[in-house]
């Protein structure tokens, strides 16, 4: 478990220092999951995206169909899928749920009917796909930093396929992009059977990136209102706090201490494992480090905590990473609505949305608003066709919610 500088239990409206790093933790680590301090905005977005996860399953099932015109699959598949799919209500419920995005139809050779998107999902699909293509630049630099981060320079194909969404990648990534950048990639056999590892290529020069928080701190340098001591600054991380939660004064200072505390950075060689109390804080911190620069390169900055644990022996972690998330509340929140843990980047976010969004993200977000719609307008507008109004209406009441 992890070891940091905010352990402490959660109770309402209360946050308690759990101590020094000898001390063990004295509750379940699904007590400490269930006793965080909830986060309204987050909590109220998953509720909405917990359901997108859902459609996005089926969507790409759809379009993994080329062949077929239009792209479709049958009813009853999805129905034998509902399970694994978590369709609580089975297949054709949730399909009735979201008439905006799946059409029902009947083929006349076959006697199942089946199911396909609509032309605006289309048009969103293509519009997300354009974004990716037009970023292919970005989305290599992004693969470069995550293989940089890593302590041999390698991650385990297996681990990219995992957030090949999540960090903007084309679906066909092995062909468009390592194979056109031999020059930077290199795809080995791993130690199991069937198995691969990405490389970078030897000569790619260390220490060629800054990390994302670095930009923080040159602003608040510059920020004559700044809350953070400028000497303190250079191994600060951004805070901010669930709404609600009261933070004690002693919890404060040891805050205030952890900010000062050196650490090496993700993009840095590091093999030293002093085993002395600070030597583990500042493991702890560079694990913090390397966690919060992964998300910095993500689309949405936000991951589920399966996909991304799956990186954590190679960054050299040796601490759960859910634990992780948890005992820093300032700078990551997690939420565990859709039955998976899914954690944010606090400060890339405000009232429910990006601070900076970027074209891949805004795409993602129309099919988003598509979701929330449900079956509204479906009076007045065919099964085929979706009001663009009514979606710029839901898209301001979206905003409005959050």
């Amino acid at each position: 478990m992890a070891i940091g500088l905010f352990k402490f239990m959660f109770k309402p409206g209360i946050a308690a220092f759990w101590g020094s790093t000898s001390i063990i933790r004295s509750i379940s680590s699904v007590h400490h999951v269930a006793s965080r301090a909830r986060d309204p905005t987050f909590e109220k977005y998953m509720d909405h995206y917990k359901n997108l996860v859902k459609v996005i399953a089926i969507h790409d099932l759809i379009l993994a169909n080329p062949n077929k015109t239009p792209p479709c699959v049958s009813i009853d598949f999805l129905s034998r899928l509902s399970q694994k799919l978590h369709l609580n209500r089975g297949a054709p419920s949730f399909l009735r749920k979201y008439p905006h995005i799946f059409v029902k139809f009947h083929d006349p050779t076959k006697s199942t009917p089946f199911c396909k998107l609509t032309d605006k999902v289309f048009e969103v699909s293509q519009l997300e796909a354009d974004a990716i293509k037009e970023s292919l630049p970005l989305v290599v630099e992004r693969l470069v930093r995550i293989l940089s981060m890593s302590k041999s320079k390698s991650l385990p194909l297996r681990a990219i396929f995992k957030v090949w969404r999540e960090l903007g990648l084309p679906d066909d990534f092995e062909e468009s992009v390592i194979a056109r950048n031999l020059e930077l990639f290199s795809l080995c056999d791993g130690n199991e059977p069937n198995t691969h590892v990405l490389k970078l290529i030897p000569s790619y020069p260390s220490g060629h990136f800054t990390a994302a928080v670095e930009d923080w701190r040159v602003l608040e340098c510059c920020n004559e209102d700044t809350k953070v001591d400028r000497m303190d600054i250079r191994y600060s991380f951004k805070q901010g706090f669930p709404p609600g939660m009261r933070l004690r004064k002693s919890f404060k200072q040891k805050v205030k201490e952890w900010q000062k505390l050196p650490y090496i950075g993700p993009y840095e060689e590091f093999w030293d494992k002093r085993r002395s109390k600070i030597g583990m804080q500042a493991l702890e911190k560079r694990a913090v480090a390397i966690v919060h620069e992964f998300m910095s390169l993500t689309v949405e900055k936000m991951v589920e905590v399966e996909k991304i644990s799956h990186f954590r022996k190679w960054f050299g972690i040796d601490l759960n990473i859910r634990d992780l998330f948890l005992d820093y509340p300032g700078i990551f929140y997690l939420s565990t609505k859709g039955k998976r843990h899914t954690v944010f980047l606090r400060e890339a976010y405000e009232r429910g949305r990006l601070i900076n969004p970027n074209p891949v993200y805004e795409a993602r977000m129309k099919l988003l608003h598509l979701v929330m719609m449900e079956r509204r307008g479906m009076l007045t507008v065919p099964p085929k066709m979706v009001n663009e109004a009514a979606v710029m209406q839901d898209e301001v009441a979206f905003a409005a919610n959050l």
